[in-house]
């Protein structure tokens, strides 16, 4: 910009000043006696042509009704000052080259001369200006006024000493004082310590101002945080601009500064973008405790200085939400947030020896059921997936009670159930579902500024109602989430309930086998699953092993493994032989599919998720060493014999369960004394990024050391082929070792179907129990034998077999060629006969019948005296 353009645009003449209009000089007649250059350019006559003439012929009145941007008055005015628009005459005027225009005039009297004022003596000066540019300069001339006494956004100027020299009516008003009160001072004396939250700029508003007067370059949208004198200890943050000022030549005058106050704005973006961070971080989760340190993480930075979390013990625990008084509900400290250099002693931890009571009372944890990757039944249920809140492999550490004291905001909270705001604390309670979960308590006592937080505007040790409302927000969604959490820790603790109902919960030691194992469920969010695996004992202590695999995870797959688990157990009481039992499993499998209606005659919807749920059982004697073992689309087992070849058995496969109709096949298999049998689902051999060959070659190479005892098989196992523990499918893993009892502990021998037989039944009985010092079930055992022995020759045929076996109970069977099983009745006073198998029933612990290929066998177990256990 040229000087002269400078000088223009800075000119506060207006257009009416005498040394810039079109200048007329009339006398009393108003004839023109003089006549400007301006008026010259403006009307395009020269001086000798309108000199002498009317100020008419160049003049009129404007038109009655016309228009104008502001309406004028039609009044004179001194002359003195700088006319404006309203209160000067408007005129058309006439130019030379026939157009109109539309001008302003004012009319100067002058002084009357020794000879008064006469016709060609000069009377007044009239100037005129177009009114579309004295419009121009009046607006100019209200921005300048407006900026100075109207303007909301501050406005100082700074002399190049850095003292203030000049400001606005809002800069006066920040200062709470008129302007000659602080004039000539520093920016840095009148806002005391401040400092910027925009970073990259000299540390104070001298160095600020100091960089823009030498560099000449501007400064915009310095965010600067101070306290005003007009709000003492209140915190304010504004917008400042600095540019530098400069006159008509070039020469620097000082430095500009435009301040406005955003703080309000501030705090609106402050508590949108906690909100927003609220709902981005809180519920992450579906864990009570994470829940609770994540809205304690989110409001310590910038909202309080402390934050701590209390929940009652329902939501930890997922029972329903407390309603009732604070004497009937149990708090635990489970979050505490502190900002660096602000913590505050809080009058509700509890102390020492409250400590020690909340986690004799909360109690450690117990060691989860081995194998089954699912919780004792002592644990505190979870609440979240593991590894939610805490380090896999960490123990759980107790929540510690709180107890509040009489009067504090916190009592005053859960007896109100609403927020309570007491100076620098403000409580507000977690509510869901009409009940309370919990307080959040929100502290400010260790003041706004402590070391290592980010500064913030008026961050004062009280709350103000926006903040109050936004921690109203703040728990109302952390109750939301801590809610859901509840919720989902009663359904899990449920689900993990179920599956150890479902699961055995340890494997007692059988003389027939040794047996370890491993259950992980895919599901690690329920922790429940649809494999399954179990060892029945039977009959003549031979054993029954099942795995199963249920189509589908979660709990519903769970509770048709359980459905299926139950059944295989109540079949395999029954001595069914393998393929006969998953006969049987078949056809309760196929059943739901029928069932369209409920109890009322409504139709009901099913789901058939049992359809191609496989199974695999089989049947080990000890005492012939043979396992016979059948399938339902289940895979083979691997079978390790004692000099560690594995081998997996050509067992036909038959179809999975559900389908109907496809019979089933047993094999039956030697099995050398100490072989390996594992039974496993295809979630172990089976996974992504390999296929079932490379899995079951892997098992095999894991189960051929001998030297390794079975837990440490199943551990190698499932480390080597689910890594990480986790599987896209449910995992089951059971091994069994298998074992022989010697002859010395079994003793047979064949009868005739005759009566005599019975004698002989005793006596052998008698000795063999003689030998093996069990003098004391002698009596017992005769009663036993006779009448087992009596039936078989009464309603059966021969030949006969009897046969002891000594284990953990002493086992007594007698076979015979009748397929007719005997049972218990209740013979009247005067019956002769039939009180024989119910005394037999009161001898022994249990007795039952099973089925051969040659007849039937009844057997009996009796406990052992506590001398011959040995």
């Amino acid at each position: 910009m040229s000087a002269a353009s400078t000088a223009e645009s800075a000119d506060f003449r207006g257009p009416l000043d005498i040394t810039r209009a079109a200048t007329m000089v009339l006398d009393v007649e108003s004839t023109v006696i003089g006549w400007s250059p301006a008026a010259a350019e403006l009307l395009g006559y020269g001086p000798s042509e309108a000199l002498g003439r009317p100020v008419t012929a160049f003049l009129t009145v404007r038109p009655a009704g016309g228009a104008l941007p502001v309406e004028a008055a039609g009044t004179t005015g001194p002359c003195p000052g700088p006319p404006s628009l309203v209160g000067n005459e408007i005129h058309v005027a006439h130019t030379r080259d026939g157009r109109e225009l539309l001008v302003a005039t004012a009319t100067c009297p002058l002084p009357a001369g020794a000879a008064g004022h006469g016709p060609g003596e000069p009377d007044r000066i009239l100037v005129a200006a177009e009114v579309e540019a004295l419009l121009y300069w009046e607006s100019r001339i209200a921005l300048l006024q407006g900026l100075a006494t109207q303007s909301p956004v501050g406005l100082a100027i700074y002399d190049t000493d850095l003292r203030l020299s000049w400001s606005n009516t809002a800069y006066e008003r920040e200062m709470g004082q008129p302007l000659d009160a602080f004039r000539g001072k520093h920016a840095d004396e009148l806002y005391g310590a401040g400092s910027f939250v925009t970073s990259g700029y000299p540390r104070t508003l001298d160095g600020v101002m100091r960089q823009v007067l030498d560099t000449g370059e501007p400064v915009l949208d310095l965010h600067f945080r101070g306290q005003p004198p007009s709000d003492p200890g209140r915190f304010h943050l504004w917008s400042c601009a600095y540019y530098r000022l400069e006159d008509a030549h070039g020469h620097v005058l000082g430095v500009c500064e435009d301040a406005f106050d955003i703080t309000d704005r501030y705090r609106v973006q402050e508590r949108l973008t906690l909100l927003v961070e609220a709902g981005r971080r809180i519920g992450t989760v579906l864990d009570v405790a994470t829940t609770a340190e994540e809205i304690a993480e989110v409001a310590v930075k910038d909202f309080a200085a402390t934050v701590r979390v209390d929940v009652t013990r329902a939501a930890v625990t997922g029972e329903t939400a407390a309603v009732g008084s604070p004497a009937d509900m149990t708090l635990l400290r489970v979050a505490e947030r502190s900002a660096p250099g602000s913590g505050t002693p809080d009058p509700g931890l509890p102390g020492a020896g409250q400590a020690e009571a909340g986690q004799a009372e909360a109690g450690q944890p117990e060691a989860g059921l081995p194998g089954t990757g699912l919780p004792g039944e002592g644990d505190l249920p979870e609440t979240g997936p593991p590894g939610a809140g805490r380090a896999p492999g960490e123990p759980r550490q107790p929540y510690p009670p709180v107890v509040y004291p009489p009067g504090s905001p916190q009592n005053r909270s859960l007896s109100s159930g609403g927020l309570v705001l007491d100076e620098s604390t403000l409580v507000v309670p977690l509510r869901a579902g009409g009940g309370i979960l919990g307080l959040v308590t929100f502290d400010r006592g260790a003041g706004p500024d402590a070391p290592g937080r980010t500064p913030a505007p008026d961050r004062a040790t009280t709350f103000d109602n926006g903040e109050v409302a936004l921690a109203d927000e703040l728990a109302a969604r952390a109750a939301v989430s801590i809610d859901n959490a509840r919720r989902y820790t009663r359904e899990r603790t449920a689900s993990l309930a179920l599956q150890r109902q479902l699961l055995p919960h340890h494997l007692p030691p059988r003389s027939a086998v040794e047996t370890a194992h491993r259950y992980l469920p895919a599901d690690d969010v329920t922790g429940v699953g649809g494999d399954w695996f179990d060892v029945i004992p039977l009959s003549g202590t031979r054993v029954g092993l099942v795995v199963g695999d249920v189509v589908g995870h979660g709990l519903q797959a769970a509770a048709t493994m359980g459905r299926l688990r139950t059944s295989v157990r109540a079949f395999a009481q029954l001595d069914m032989a393998p393929d006969e039992l998953l006969t049987r499993l078949d056809d309760l499998v196929g059943q739901p599919a029928e069932e369209g209606s409920d109890a009322y005659g409504g139709a009901v919807e099913t789901y058939d998720v049992t359809t191609g749920a496989t199974c695999l059982y089989a049947v080990y004697d000890p005492v012939s060493r043979r396992c016979v073992m059948a399938r339902a689309g289940h895979l083979p087992p691997a079978i390790v014999g004692p000099g560690g070849q594995v081998s997996f058995p050509d067992l036909p496969a038959g179809p999975p369960l559900g389908l109907g109709g496809l019979p089933f096949e047993s094999m039956e298999i030697d099995l050398p004394v100490d072989s390996l049998l594992a039974l496993f689902t295809d979630g172990l051999v089976e996974a992504r990024d390999h296929d079932i060959g490379r899995g079951l070659d892997t098992l095999g190479r894991v189960l051929g050391d001998r030297s390794a005892s079975l837990e440490e098989l199943c551990d190698r196992a499932v480390a080597e082929l689910v890594p990480g523990g986790t599987s896209a499918d449910d995992t089951a893993l059971l091994l069994v070792r298998t074992r022989e009892l010697d002859a010395g502990r079994v003793a047979d021998w064949e009868l005739t179907a005759e009566a005599v037989s019975v004698g002989r039944a005793r006596e052998l009985a008698t000795g063999q129990l003689e030998a093996w010092g069990l003098e004391e079930l002698v009596f017992a055992t005769q009663l036993v034998v006779s009448e087992l022995v009596t039936n078989a020759v009464r309603y059966a045929g021969g030949p006969l077999g009897l046969r002891l076996i000594r284990d953990r109970t002493l086992v007594c069977e007698v076979a015979d060629t009748g397929h007719t099983s005997p049972h218990l009745r209740h013979s009247a006073a005067d019956d002769e006969g039939g009180r024989g198998l119910f005394i037999v029933a009161q001898l022994v612990q249990r007795w039952g019948t099973r089925y051969t290929p040659t007849g039937k066998t009844i057997w009996t177990e009796q406990a052992l005296p506590p001398a011959g256990t040995g």
